[in-house]
């Protein structure tokens, strides 16, 4: 990706005033925080999402000026409501973010969300049920990002990814997010077999899903606390992995359809996992 040049420091902004163009100097520098790993957040629901979650350190707000109401508000309503948006015009902003970004008119430079120990996942899940979904491999943000939303739809407890060979919580991943990932836990794992023996010991069952899986999820065991595992976008998932799992399912397509993409197949499991079910007569 070309890499922009870095804008000029901050400089105090009156966010009443009109915008002006080219003004590069208006926006902060990403990384200038503590963690010094600041990132930018953009997209009107991402961006919402954040400014109401009082776990983040909000740095800088940026907004074209038909949007500066909504966003006032939203920032009025936190408890370090102190802070004010900063008028830009659609290019200025535009610079501050990752080529293409789609933008919608606003963006938030925050400090990344706390770091989640699995063993808090686990405790925060209800002990009777509960759904986890952990990812093996999952490379492309956007996906994570769609997975999370789908998370968040169905009431899953969390998302568990492997630290090293994972998205990271980019700006893509945000906006995928649409917000969720804001309201759903995201964990970082170093091992996700490991992971999975640890959720098996807290009571979890872990379902695999793989295409030649031998059980149909419409006949899986889908009650009480469940870890749903799926695999890499390309490879699916890896041997160890998959014989860590209690049961590997497949997810019944027409054959016209080779496969579902990862974010799909997730809501699909997790969409099974929530619906209701008739009582089993006895």
């Amino acid at each position: 990706m070309r890499q922009r040049k870095a804008p000029r420091k901050l400089i105090e902004h009156n966010p009443t005033q009109r915008p002006q163009r080219g003004s590069a100097n208006l926006v902060a520098r990403p990384g200038t925080g503590a963690s010094g790993s600041d990132e930018w957040v953009y997209g009107r629901h991402a961006a919402l999402a954040l400014i109401a979650n009082p776990q983040r350190q909000i740095r800088q707000v940026l907004t074209v000026t038909e949007h500066a109401p909504w966003v006032a508000a939203a920032l009025a309503g936190r408890a370090d409501g102190a802070l004010a948006p900063t008028l830009v015009d659609a290019r200025t902003l535009a610079a501050a973010l990752p080529e293409g970004a789609v933008h919608q008119g606003v963006a938030v430079l925050a400090a990344p969300l706390p770091s989640i120990h699995l063993d808090e996942l686990i405790a925060a899940a209800d002990p009777a049920q509960a759904s986890i979904v952990v990812l093996d491999q999952a490379t492309d943000p956007r996906n994570v990002g769609a997975v999370l939303r789908a998370a968040a739809a169905f009431g899953a407890t969390g998302v568990v990814v492997q630290d090293r060979h994972a998205s990271s919580a980019t700006s893509a991943l945000a906006k995928a997010a649409s917000g969720a990932l804001e309201r759903v836990p995201l964990v970082r794992v170093v091992n996700i077999a490991r992971a999975l023996r640890t959720l098996q010991d807290a009571g979890f069952w872990c379902l695999g899903f793989a295409g030649d899986g031998s059980t149909s999820i419409d006949a899986a065991r889908l009650d009480g606390r469940l870890a749903l595992v799926l695999g890499a976008e390309d490879s699916g998932l890896r041997r160890l992995v998959r014989e860590s799992c209690d049961d590997i399912v497949h997810i019944p397509i027409s054959a016209a359809v080779e496969s579902l993409n990862l974010a799909t197949a997730a809501a699909v499991a997790l969409y099974e996992v929530s619906r209701p079910r008739p009582p089993v007569a006895a």
